[in-house]
């Protein structure tokens, strides 16, 4: 049977339109469900071709590199438990982006909210010593969790309260939260035995996070995969989800339906900041066993990439972090075979956030044209 051509303006935004033509009959819709997954998917290959170009510049095979990236990331049993040892924090720092979002805010000082929770669990770990494990370990992540809903809350509430740019604020905090870190580590709480590298008293080997059992990968990758699925359920199929949803459409329409906007904005704020401490109260009780610089790791800057990637959704962040999280955990591998600088892999990174934001031009300025089709 045929059909009449039919041209869909999604966007209805001014300017060039990519025109891309679809069967009329049972494809219609097709076009415009799979935009959010087509632009990334874009990005991503625009960005390995632009990463090959750069390895080829240096002397070496595009094709050999990407090889060796996969084997340093996915190729071997050690080398997968490594991806997900990387993407673990990451499950929780992309919430800390993720989460503000769907309020239409963006949030980019996971870094600072990771730092605060890693150092307020440090300090909460050598201020319980003596305490049973249990109330150590608890203790830690209650208080990192803590430190970094107050980190991210105390944005939100800029924003929601004196209209203070969230973006501008969370970045800010990020260099306070960095110096807070220097200050504690190098004066208060500074162990007098730590001469090169100035951090807090050990938390103590009964106080530390094990391993699951099966895997060499700590905990965090769980409760980072809970906090995803807690994220998409509570953002997606709740009253409180659709307020925030309503918030980042139209905050004074939401307003005007009764939603306590501030209120909203704060909460989600506090929440995605509380992830992003909870990472660090793990990078203390599961990997160093005390606060120093080394949780100054890059992990809240990683995290907003992947939240982009996955456009914020909370299910969508658990395949890009252990993509992600295998392009780091490969940098080693990278460094041993091709000579290259470990730090190559952050060239793969930055690359794709220039490229990924630079498709979202692309968003609602592809135009799905029908094109004559039969039942």
């Amino acid at each position: 049977m045929q059909a009449a051509t039919e041209t869909r303006d999604l966007g209805a935004v001014p300017g060039a339109a990519v025109a891309v033509a679809l069967p009329q009959r049972g494809w219609r819709d097709l076009g415009p469900s799979v935009e959010p997954v087509l632009i990334p998917l874009l990005a991503l290959v625009v960005s390995f071709l632009l990463f090959g170009a750069f390895v080829a510049l240096a002397g070496h095979s595009p094709l050999d590199v990407f090889y060796e990236m996969y084997r340093g990331a996915f190729g071997t049993w050690f080398s997968f438990q490594n991806t997900l040892q990387r993407a673990s924090p990451l499950l929780l720092t992309a919430l800390c982006t993720a989460l503000p979002a769907r309020a239409g805010l963006v949030v980019i000082g996971g870094e600072g909210a990771f730092v605060m929770g890693g150092l307020a669990a440090g300090a909460a770990g050598v201020g319980l010593a003596g305490s049973p494990p249990t109330t150590v370990i608890c203790g830690m992540f209650v208080v990192g969790a803590a430190a970094g809903a107050v980190w991210i809350g105390f944005a939100g509430w800029l924003r929601a309260r004196r209209g203070v740019n969230e973006t501008i604020s969370s970045l800010l905090l990020t260099y306070i939260a960095i110096a807070l870190l220097n200050h504690f580590v190098e004066g208060p709480l500074r162990d007098p035995e730590s001469l090169n590298k100035p951090s807090t008293r050990q938390i103590g080997e009964a106080n530390m996070v094990g391993p699951i059992p099966g895997l060499d990968v700590h905990w965090g990758l769980a409760a980072g995969v809970v906090a995803c699925l807690f994220a998409y359920v509570l953002m997606q199929r709740t009253v409180f989800g659709f307020s925030a949803a309503l918030v980042g459409g139209n905050a004074r329409a939401a307003r005007l339906s009764g939603v306590k906007v501030a209120q909203v904005i704060v909460i989600t704020c506090a929440l995605a900041g509380a992830a992003a401490g909870t990472a660090g109260a793990f990078e203390v009780a599961a990997v160093h066993g005390r606060a120093n610089a080394s949780l100054v790791a890059g992990y809240g800057y990683a995290g907003i990439l992947v939240s982009f990637l996955a456009r914020h959704h909370g299910l969508a962040i658990l395949p890009v972090a252990l993509f992600l999280g295998g392009i780091a955990a490969s940098g080693g591998l990278l460094q041993r075979v091709f000579a290259l600088p470990d730090a190559t892999v952050n060239v793969l990174q930055g690359i794709l956030f220039v490229v990924l934001i630079a498709s979202d031009t692309l968003s609602g300025r592809i135009r799905w044209r029908t094109t004559p089709g039969t039942t």
